[in-house]
């Protein structure tokens, strides 16, 4: 089995470099989701014969609810799902919009072979596919536009009839798409696979060659979900996994738009529940306030009786295959062996000179000391010392006499820290820069 490619290991160190998650790669090195992997392979492969599921993760700031969501996305891209991480926010992608979040999905969508214009890419797809069939018939002139276009436009409807009985402008849209892109219209064509998509302001004169009227609401949003189900059904996909990040935004917004967010929670588990998105598995992440809090879902019964999760006294009991599920704070041990997965995949020509200079008493007292400068939380920890980590490796690997014992002195700035941070190591006092010498407690783990 092959190792990561130089070109993966460098897009994750990089992205730790600067302190963000790394879009892929993450499975490379996950620790602590072992327990989740084989519930959540279950209800991927449930998902896939065209069944609905949602599923809430919660977990305080730094308990990786984020990392999670990452890794079940390359966990569904590997099965063939596609994928879509919306992030909830009041101003940006209220809950309660429903075309606003199918439009942030279809700007996000992405399967294994397209990372970006994912959906683009998959009617293309379906269209040379709906072209192929017809044409394959024997029937047909290839240069006869009008005929092609017009036998294409039948198949493609009969293929949508299940959507089309509630949502007719979906197809309307993709048949006029074909059309205008067979005729070499490409103004029409991409106005139309922007409306496809959500996005409003479609100029009138594209809307018309397809008789569609205005712009996306939220009723429709529903349909045009239903939809791209059956289109990445058609193009081969298992289904498509969608992440609503941070729902917890919720319980910060007007009393009125709050009520309307948890009601659309509710209403998307129950059309879950019946069928009516086949092919759709529903991540949310939030914090323990708002499915305990006064402001989260408790202020809606129903929604709050169909998440309601009776956790296990001891965690380690708990089930991964509840409607909720929690996740726990790093400990030291962890971060300490996620850095050595990091070491382990750093792109370098010096391995053995990284292996011996940054040792697994480095890891440590880096782990320790970061954790220390932010009040001992150890949950809190893992984006600044993967981020120092990195910097250590990088002086490691281009400067041979650089030795962390003696010029490894590091300083965490209170600028690069989040709010999460910044109150964990309890500044309000001072900007000064916060030091962390490596020598000393690097030298006293290793005697």
């Amino acid at each position: 089995m092959t190792g990561p490619s130089l070109l993966k290991r460098r897009e994750i160190i990089d992205a730790l470099r600067i302190g963000t998650v790394p879009r892929r790669g993450l499975e490379l090195f996950a620790v602590g989701l072992e327990r989740f992997e084989k519930a959540v392979d279950e209800e991927l492969e449930t998902v896939a014969t065209g069944k609905g599921k949602f599923k809430a993760v919660r977990g305080e700031y730094g308990t990786g609810k984020t990392f999670f969501a990452r890794w079940l996305e390359h966990r569904a891209l590997e099965r063939g799902f596609a994928t879509a991480v919306v992030q909830i926010s009041e101003l940006d992608t209220p809950l309660y919009r429903m075309e606003t979040v199918y439009r942030r999905a279809m700007e996000a969508l992405q399967t294994k072979e397209w990372a970006d214009g994912a959906f683009r890419s998959l009617v293309d797809r379906w269209f040379f596919q709906l072209e192929e069939e017809v044409l394959g018939q024997g029937q047909l002139d290839p240069n006869n536009v009008e005929a092609v276009e017009k036998e294409v436009g039948d198949v493609l409807e009969k293929r949508l009839r299940h959507v089309s009985a509630t949502q007719p402008q979906f197809s309307a849209a993709l048949r006029a798409c074909h059309g205008a892109r067979v005729r070499g219209d490409n103004a029409v064509a991409e106005g139309l696979i922007a409306w496809l998509m959500g996005q409003p302001n479609v100029g009138a004169g594209v809307l018309r060659v397809a008789n569609l009227k205005g712009d996306l609401d939220n009723d429709s949003a529903a349909g045009f979900f239903r939809g791209q189900l059956e289109v990445l059904k058609q193009t081969g996909r298992k289904g498509l996994l969608l992440v609503l990040d941070e729902v917890e935004t919720i319980q910060r917004v007007r009393a009125d738009n709050r009520e309307k967010s948890l009601n659309a929670l509710r209403q998307l588990i129950d059309d879950l529940a019946a069928e009516r998105y086949p092919g759709l598995y529903v991540l949310i992440t939030g914090t323990p306030l708002f499915f305990d809090g006064p402001q989260g879902i408790k202020r809606a019964p129903a929604l709050a009786e169909r998440l309601q999760t009776p956790f296990a006294a001891d965690p380690k009991f708990d089930s991964a295959r509840a409607p909720q599920i929690r996740l726990l704070p790093f400990d030291l041990e962890k971060l300490v062996t996620v850095g050595a997965r990091v070491r382990e995949i750093y792109p370098s020509d010096a391995k053995d000179r990284i292996l011996s200079k940054v040792g697994d008493p480095v890891l440590r007292a880096l782990a320790t000391k970061v954790a220390g400068v932010l009040g001992g939380k150890v949950g809190v920890a893992p984006r600044i010392y993967l981020r120092r980590l990195v910097a250590l490796l990088d002086q490691v690997d281009e400067h041979p006499e650089f030795e962390p014992e003696v010029h490894g002195a590091l300083g965490v700035d209170p600028s690069e820290m989040n709010d999460q941070e910044r109150a964990a190591a309890g500044i309000a006092r001072s900007a000064d820069e916060i030091q962390i010498d490596l020598g000393q407690d690097t030298k006293s783990t290793s005697e």
